[in-house]
Protein backbone atom coordinates (compact mmCIF):
# COMPACT_ATOMS: atom_id res chain seq x y z
CA UNK A 1 0.00 0.00 0.00
CA UNK A 2 1.72 3.09 -1.07
CA UNK A 3 -0.97 5.48 0.03
CA UNK A 4 -1.73 6.85 3.80
CA UNK A 5 -5.42 5.46 4.53
CA UNK A 6 -7.21 7.55 6.41
CA UNK A 7 -11.00 6.89 6.72
CA UNK A 8 -12.49 10.23 7.56
CA UNK A 9 -10.68 11.87 4.91
CA UNK A 10 -11.50 9.59 1.93
CA UNK A 11 -15.65 9.86 3.46
CA UNK A 12 -15.04 13.70 3.48
CA UNK A 13 -13.49 13.60 -0.09
CA UNK A 14 -15.93 11.08 -1.37
CA UNK A 15 -19.09 11.22 0.62
CA UNK A 16 -21.38 9.45 -1.48
CA UNK A 17 -19.29 6.83 -3.02
CA UNK A 18 -18.08 5.11 0.20
CA UNK A 19 -20.17 2.46 1.96
CA UNK A 20 -19.07 2.15 6.00
CA UNK A 21 -19.69 -1.12 8.12
CA UNK A 22 -21.66 -0.41 10.81
CA UNK A 23 -20.02 -2.89 13.23
CA UNK A 24 -17.60 -2.98 16.18
CA UNK A 25 -14.64 -3.97 15.15
CA UNK A 26 -11.36 -4.64 16.77
CA UNK A 27 -7.64 -4.19 15.35
CA UNK A 28 -5.90 -7.39 16.25
CA UNK A 29 -2.99 -7.03 13.16
CA UNK A 30 0.30 -5.20 13.33
CA UNK A 31 -1.42 -2.94 10.75
CA UNK A 32 -3.64 -0.51 12.02
CA UNK A 33 -4.74 1.05 9.13
CA UNK A 34 -4.77 -1.08 4.72
CA UNK A 35 -6.70 -0.68 2.02
CA UNK A 36 -6.83 -2.86 -0.83
CA UNK A 37 -9.38 -4.93 -3.66
CA UNK A 38 -11.35 -7.36 -1.89
CA UNK A 39 -11.91 -11.39 -2.32
CA UNK A 40 -14.48 -12.51 0.00
CA UNK A 41 -15.26 -16.35 2.05
CA UNK A 42 -18.61 -17.25 3.48
CA UNK A 43 -18.50 -19.55 5.80
CA UNK A 44 -20.24 -20.76 9.40
CA UNK A 45 -17.26 -21.88 11.80
CA UNK A 46 -15.33 -23.77 8.98
CA UNK A 47 -12.22 -22.03 7.43
CA UNK A 48 -11.77 -24.38 4.80
CA UNK A 49 -12.26 -21.47 2.19
CA UNK A 50 -9.80 -19.07 4.31
CA UNK A 51 -7.24 -21.64 4.35
CA UNK A 52 -7.40 -21.87 0.50
CA UNK A 53 -7.85 -18.16 0.18
CA UNK A 54 -4.53 -17.27 2.36
CA UNK A 55 -2.36 -20.39 0.28
CA UNK A 56 -3.21 -17.51 -3.38
CA UNK A 57 -0.77 -14.80 -3.85
CA UNK A 58 -2.70 -11.75 -1.86
CA UNK A 59 -1.17 -8.82 -4.68
CA UNK A 60 -2.15 -6.59 -2.30
CA UNK A 61 -5.82 -7.72 -1.57
CA UNK A 62 -8.18 -7.82 1.20
CA UNK A 63 -9.61 -10.54 2.59
CA UNK A 64 -13.49 -10.50 3.69
CA UNK A 65 -14.73 -13.65 6.04
CA UNK A 66 -18.13 -13.38 6.70
CA UNK A 67 -18.29 -16.12 9.55
CA UNK A 68 -22.39 -15.37 10.72
CA UNK A 69 -20.72 -13.00 13.47
CA UNK A 70 -20.37 -16.58 14.96
CA UNK A 71 -17.59 -16.22 18.22
CA UNK A 72 -17.66 -19.72 18.98
CA UNK A 73 -15.24 -20.51 16.45
CA UNK A 74 -12.49 -18.80 14.85
CA UNK A 75 -11.74 -18.16 11.55
CA UNK A 76 -8.51 -16.95 11.94
CA UNK A 77 -5.26 -17.96 13.34
CA UNK A 78 -1.49 -17.45 13.38
CA UNK A 79 -0.49 -20.03 11.09
CA UNK A 80 -3.02 -18.79 8.74
CA UNK A 81 -1.94 -14.98 9.42
CA UNK A 82 1.33 -15.92 8.84
CA UNK A 83 0.44 -17.37 5.49
CA UNK A 84 -1.73 -14.27 4.53
CA UNK A 85 1.62 -12.47 5.21
CA UNK A 86 4.03 -14.37 2.99
CA UNK A 87 1.66 -14.13 0.13
CA UNK A 88 1.27 -10.29 0.17
CA UNK A 89 -2.46 -10.11 1.67
CA UNK A 90 -3.20 -6.53 2.57
CA UNK A 91 -5.55 -7.42 5.81
CA UNK A 92 -8.41 -9.37 6.76
CA UNK A 93 -11.88 -8.37 8.18
CA UNK A 94 -13.53 -10.93 10.24
CA UNK A 95 -16.95 -10.84 11.21
CA UNK A 96 -16.43 -13.24 13.31
CA UNK A 97 -13.44 -14.21 15.79
CA UNK A 98 -10.12 -14.96 15.68
CA UNK A 99 -7.62 -16.69 18.09
CA UNK A 100 -3.60 -16.18 18.28
CA UNK A 101 -4.26 -12.63 18.23
CA UNK A 102 -0.78 -12.03 20.47
CA UNK A 103 1.18 -13.49 16.98
CA UNK A 104 -1.54 -11.83 15.16
CA UNK A 105 -0.24 -8.43 16.75
CA UNK A 106 3.02 -8.71 15.93
CA UNK A 107 2.30 -9.49 12.02
CA UNK A 108 2.57 -7.16 9.04
CA UNK A 109 -1.19 -7.53 8.29
CA UNK A 110 -3.87 -5.62 9.07
CA UNK A 111 -6.73 -8.09 11.03
CA UNK A 112 -9.98 -7.06 11.90
CA UNK A 113 -12.79 -8.94 14.33
CA UNK A 114 -15.03 -8.97 16.10
CA UNK A 115 -13.12 -10.71 18.79
CA UNK A 116 -11.13 -13.74 19.92
CA UNK A 117 -11.82 -17.09 20.77
CA UNK A 118 -9.46 -19.85 21.73
CA UNK A 119 -11.89 -22.75 20.30
CA UNK A 120 -10.44 -23.60 16.04
CA UNK A 121 -12.95 -24.65 13.60
CA UNK A 122 -13.55 -28.12 12.30
CA UNK A 123 -12.02 -28.47 8.81
CA UNK A 124 -15.40 -29.67 6.90
CA UNK A 125 -14.93 -28.12 3.09
CA UNK A 126 -17.80 -26.00 3.43
CA UNK A 127 -17.79 -22.19 2.64
CA UNK A 128 -17.82 -20.16 -0.29
CA UNK A 129 -15.67 -17.92 -1.54
CA UNK A 130 -15.39 -14.90 -4.04
CA UNK A 131 -19.73 -14.39 -3.76
CA UNK A 132 -21.03 -11.01 -1.71
CA UNK A 133 -21.76 -10.88 1.68
CA UNK A 134 -23.66 -8.73 4.19
CA UNK A 135 -22.53 -7.47 7.15
CA UNK A 136 -22.39 -4.41 9.04
CA UNK A 137 -25.52 -2.85 6.80
CA UNK A 138 -23.23 -3.33 4.00
CA UNK A 139 -22.83 -5.33 1.42
CA UNK A 140 -19.19 -6.48 0.20
CA UNK A 141 -18.54 -7.90 -3.35
CA UNK A 142 -15.45 -9.25 -5.05
CA UNK A 143 -13.71 -6.66 -6.61
CA UNK A 144 -14.80 -3.92 -4.09
CA UNK A 145 -12.39 -1.51 -2.64
CA UNK A 146 -12.09 -1.60 1.41
CA UNK A 147 -10.01 0.95 3.26
CA UNK A 148 -9.59 0.57 6.91
CA UNK A 149 -8.28 2.33 9.61
CA UNK A 150 -8.43 2.64 13.75
CA UNK A 151 -11.83 5.38 12.92
CA UNK A 152 -13.32 1.72 10.70
CA UNK A 153 -13.80 0.26 7.55
CA UNK A 154 -15.42 1.62 4.60
CA UNK A 155 -15.94 0.36 0.77
CA UNK A 156 -16.49 1.30 -2.67
CA UNK A 157 -17.13 0.31 -5.94
CA UNK A 158 -13.70 1.54 -6.62
CA UNK A 159 -10.36 2.64 -5.17
CA UNK A 160 -10.76 6.08 -3.70
CA UNK A 161 -6.97 7.06 -2.83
Amino acid sequence: MSAVVVTCDICDAHPDAVRVLDLPLRDFGGRVAFAGIVSTVLALEDNSRVREAVAEAGAGRVLVIDGGGSTRRSMLGDLLAEQAVANGWAGVVVHGAIRDSVAIGRLDLGVKALGTVPLKTEKRGQGVRDVPVSFGGVTIRPGDWLAADADGVLVADRPLI
